[in-house]
Parts: structure tokens; sequence; C-alpha cells
């Protein structure tokens, strides 16, 4: 899955914060509830504008930004 078809940005919407395309429910406001130990169906019932696509997308892009962020391991025997 491509994050990138489903994350958005937009000035006129939520002050430019990255928000799930077609919502005005922000990326931060979905990782945030699953950090906390909300399942996906309590998500989507808190925000029904949201479908599974949406949140598959807020991990994706998690994911990716973590294995951005990390330091790569190092190789053994790599000069």
């Amino acid at each position: 899955m491509d994050y990138r078809d489903y994350i958005v940005r937009d000035a006129k919407v939520c002050g430019g914060q990255p928000v799930l395309k077609g919502t005005r429910v922000t990326l931060r406001t979905v990782l945030a509830s699953l950090a906390e130990g909300s399942t996906v169906a309590e998500i989507l019932q808190d925000f029904p504008t949201l479908n599974e696509d949406h949140i598959r997308a807020a991990i994706a892009f998690a994911a990716t930004s973590a294995q951005e962020d990390l330091p790569a391991p190092g190789v053994p025997g790599a000069v």
C-alpha cells in the first residue's frame, strides 16, 4: 500500500496538518489512537468518515517513518 494515496496536506484543511484523504481526521489523531490501544474497529466507530484503508495507510506511514529514522543495523565485515 502506498500511504501517499490516502494521506494529504492542504493548507485549507486542519491548518495544513496531514489528514486522511476525504476527511478532516488528522494522521496524528489516528496514530495516537492506535498508540493508546484503540482497535481499528473502535477508531472506525469513533470516526465514521474513515475506512480500513485509511488506518492501513496511517500504519504504513508510521512504519516507513520509523524505518527512515532508525539507524541501519551494522553489516559485519563492512568497512
